[in-house]
């Protein structure tokens, strides 16, 4: 029989890609913060110190979104500055973006689909993971803690940039990291073997600390760890590559095991079928799970330009089973005009942005409350958790 393995990623916010993210939902955020009902549509490329933004802002005082400042403060975030470049100050900083208030009577619009979009969302049944797939947890969680490796082992000489692959197989149960490699941003001529031994030790710890968390991960190290295995990597970031927003849609979501769906997140704001479709489809599949009318659930949406709400196209179940689609429609609020009112201004973006759409239970769309009583011709299990 053979092992289940997969998968997946994680990327540092200095990755060019997760700036030109973090930009996008910067304007997303201070649109927001100006008008609940802010339209934003905008796209972020950067290339050495160059960053272009273009699109749209439509909200009360939209010119007064000081852009240059908002976009030098997520480079200063991510970790550029004097040792690492482009220095935020440097920047060369292109506006290409479309701003004033909302034109007459589209704030009321705001409720109804302005495009068509097909939107995934899945669930696991693994609550220490929060419901997202073991290898894409895992790879989350494990980036992260060698991303602090640059603030807590400064004599490394680490940079803003990196990524982490993890390969888990499953067997009788349990998983296992079966390979592991990262790509970490540092000085040349750094000392690149303290590097690899700072990387085994951070594993080895993550593994148990992990393994405490989640009881069938097995904390053992792989053999062979990959660190900088295409070279030396000192010149990284928008100074080693483009970037643009939207390209790290894996990411964001669950990892390769599930299929994404047609658009990018980051961006949009919540009253965009992409980002509103994203999020309710992922809610939707945590209640399914949860409730115990499967153990994983993939399900997908779909927005019809002109209507208010999305309709659910399918609920399937890890073996392919379908999960009746009717139960939920009359559960389950999948309008536009409930991700924007109760969405908007509601969490960090930025933060959101560089570490996944879906990694944290704090979040508003991850936190699932279906009455029981509704619940009670569906499933009887799991319900007090909901």
């Amino acid at each position: 029989m053979t092992t289940p393995m997969y998968a997946a990623e994680y990327v540092f916010p200095g990755h060019p890609d997760k700036l030109c993210d973090a930009i996008a939902d910067a304007l997303v955020q201070a649109a927001g913060h100006l008008e609940k009902r802010a339209l934003v549509g905008v796209e972020v490329a950067v290339h050495r110190s160059r960053v272009l933004l273009t699109g749209r802002i439509g909200c009360n005082d939209a010119s007064g979104i000081d852009t240059d400042a908002l976009v030098r403060q997520v480079y200063c975030s991510a970790g550029y500055g004097s040792e690492w470049g482009p220095r935020p100050e440097d920047l060369k900083i292109a506006a290409e973006l479309c701003l004033g208030p909302l034109e007459e009577g589209e704030s009321a619009f705001r409720e109804l689909a302005d495009d068509q979009s097909i939107c995934t969302g899945y669930a696991v049944d693994i609550p220490q993971t929060n419901f997202l797939p073991v290898e894409h947890w895992l790879a989350n969680r494990l980036g992260q803690k060698l991303q602090d490796l640059r603030r807590v082992q400064p004599a490394l000489r680490l940079g803003p940039d990196g990524k982490v692959c993890c390969v888990v197989c499953e067997r009788d149960g349990r998983f296992f990291l079966a390979q592991f490699s990262c790509s970490l941003q540092q000085k040349a001529r750094a000392d690149d073997i303290a590097l690899h031994r700072a990387v085994r030790v951070t594993l080895e710890q993550a593994l148990v600390e992990l393994a405490v968390e989640l009881p069938s991960l097995d904390a053992t190290v792989p053999a062979t760890i990959h660190v900088n295995g295409a070279g030396a990597f000192d010149r990284g970031g928008p100074e080693g590559d483009n970037g643009l927003s939207g390209k790290k849609l894996v990411v964001d979501a669950y990892g390769p095991r599930v299929a994404i769906g047609g658009g990018a997140l980051s961006g949009k704001d919540f009253f965009k079928a992409d980002r509103a479709g994203a999020l309710h489809a992922r809610r939707l599949a945590k209640a399914v799970v949860m409730t115990g009318a499967a153990s994983d659930a993939l399900v997908h949406l779909v927005w019809v330009p002109g209507e208010p709400a999305a309709r659910i196209l399918s609920i399937k179940s890890g073996d392919g089973a379908e999960v009746p689609v009717s139960n939920w429609e009359r559960l389950v609020d999948l309008s536009l005009a409930a991700s924007g009112e109760n969405w908007t201004g509601s969490a960090d973006l930025i933060d959101i942005a560089r570490c996944g759409h879906f990694t944290n239970p704090t979040l508003p769309w991850e936190c699932v409350h279906i009455g029981c009583t509704a619940l009670a011709g569906l499933s009887a299990k799991k319900c007090s958790g909901i």
